[in-house]
């Protein structure tokens, strides 16, 4: 089970002790408001987009290709994790408060940015009109090489996983909210032979874990959130103990037990990169692993999913993904415009014409009058 985070009132500069080098590591930096803050339900893109302006400004190739590449993305960003309080149906920063922002790389490239970024912290953490003081950061998951995952697999045949902010995989364009051992393997063997250069046999890999990994016992809830650019996600939060059979061959466990051990640093799933997946070795306390979920945020994720429906129905041809594309896109600029928020904002984060969003808009309040007078 990992341990309690100890933080200091020191400076960024307290983390010094990181030795340079692996190939993976996990950070967790301390931030506080200064006064109380009642944050956007889509905070987590704006903590993507202040990460990736920070890689920007020192190393504008890496940035790029963060920004742009096609392979899996060799990072992970956390939500916030502390103390919230509940306003108005939002979830709400107290001031002079702890809460932690964890950060993972997955290759050399991004762990030794994180060193050298580590080193010289900026004072602040500008979210969306929300500034956080950074007040230090400590090593959370110790940097590490593929090929010690590997050699120093755990021999044990089970092993428990926390899920401890809102996971969830893609499966035949919906969302899958259950941990499938073939569907965890899978997600986390992506990014191990993306990043590791060990590759390991996809299908026969998968093909003996489905057969001969299971779940022993688990505790889980499902959860509704928002994610990314656009709709919501449904996922899960909680523990799984899994178990890998003895008739699986040495190797194979071997592999099992290792992709295991890489789990809290690459994540779990899809969307990692915005919170979602987060993951750590044990079988946490559940007021760990339940997250504060803001009220609206859950509207919301319910409102997009209830106009996507009825947007979906009203289309003479229903069929291919371009028709839920749009009915997922008339849905999510309608429920967050419902919800308070300006078209400039949503026109941002959707990264599309203000114009376009608008005309959206009105498309969209015009069906849902539409289908109120039938």
């Amino acid at each position: 089970m990992v341990s309690e985070l100890c933080f200091s009132d020191l400076p960024a500069e307290a983390g010094q002790g990181w030795p340079r080098g692996g190939e993976m590591v996990g950070i967790t930096l301390e931030v506080q408001a200064l006064q109380s803050y009642s944050l956007d339900p889509h905070y987590a893109k704006g903590l993507h987009a202040w990460f990736l302006s920070q890689v920007e400004q020192t190393h504008p190739r890496l940035s790029a290709y963060l920004h742009d590449g096609e392979s899996e993305k060799p990072f992970t960003l956390s939500r916030l994790m502390g103390p919230f309080r509940e306003q108005g149906g939002r979830q709400v920063i107290p001031p002079n408060t702890p809460f932690q922002w964890s950060i993972t790389g997955l290759n050399p490239e991004v762990v030794d940015w994180l060193w050298g970024w580590s080193q010289r912290l900026p004072a602040w953490l500008e979210l969306r009109g929300s500034p956080l003081q950074i007040r230090g950061w400590k090593v959370l998951f110790p940097p590490r090489t593929y090929s010690q995952l590997l050699e120093q697999a755990p021999s044990s045949g089970s092993c428990s996983l926390s899920f401890v902010s809102p996971t969830s995989f893609r499966h035949r364009g919906h969302h899958l909210p259950l941990p499938v051992p073939k569907n965890l393997f899978h997600s986390y063997l992506r990014r191990w032979n993306d990043f590791s250069g060990l590759p390991i046999e996809v299908d026969l890999f998968l093909d003996w874990v489905d057969r001969e990994v299971t779940i022993q016992r688990y505790r889980l809830e499902s959860v509704k959130t928002t994610a990314g650019r656009q709709g919501s996600v449904t996922g899960f939060i909680g523990c799984i103990q899994l178990a890998a059979s003895p008739r699986m061959p040495e190797l194979l466990r071997q592999q099992v037990q290792a992709l295991l051990q890489f789990a809290p640093y690459c994540g779990t799933g899809h969307k990692t990169t915005f919170g979602l997946g987060q993951t750590r070795l044990g079988w946490l306390a559940a007021e760990r692993v339940s997250t504060p979920r803001a009220s609206q945020e859950e509207q919301i994720a319910e409102r997009i999913q209830e106009l996507s429906t009825l947007f979906l129905s009203q289309r003479q041809r229903q069929g291919g993904s371009r028709a839920e594309k749009t009915a997922w896109l008339w849905a999510t600029i309608l429920a967050r415009r419902e919800s308070g928020e300006s078209l400039e904002v949503i026109a941002k984060d959707l990264e599309m014409p203000y114009e376009t969003v608008k005309t959206y808009a009105k498309l969209a309040r015009r069906a849902t009058k539409n289908y109120q007078s039938v």
